[in-house]
């Protein structure tokens, strides 16, 4: 069972989906306006699908930027939004409170 699991998500855990959601939507819309169109009704409706669901948790575990490794280490994940591992834990707990496996 993954860490994620086993805990409830914070109201931190919140804010760093309110703010990373908008940045997941903005990508999605570049690559497939449908799902992005649908991902927004139901993130402004609270009910965010399965498929939408599991669309934001591999987004964010691929979008993490913030790897702890050094320059001579790699990789360096460009985006618009800094992702830590910590804001893919709180995207992962905040989803599996909302009944989504992860």
């Amino acid at each position: 069972m993954a860490a994620h699991e086993r805990q409830e998500p914070s109201p931190s855990d919140r804010q760093v989906v309110d703010r990373l959601v908008p940045v997941w939507l903005a990508e999605t819309e570049r690559h497939d306006p449908g799902a992005a169109r649908r991902a927004r009704e139901g993130w402004r409706n609270g009910t965010l699908g399965g498929e939408c669901a599991q669309d934001l948790a591999t987004w964010v575990t691929a979008r993490v930027t913030d790897t702890a490794f050094n320059e001579d280490e790699g990789p360096d994940v460009e985006g618009p939004a800094r992702i830590t591992p910590a804001d893919k834990e709180s995207v992962h707990r905040w989803l599996a409170a909302q009944g989504h496996p992860v």
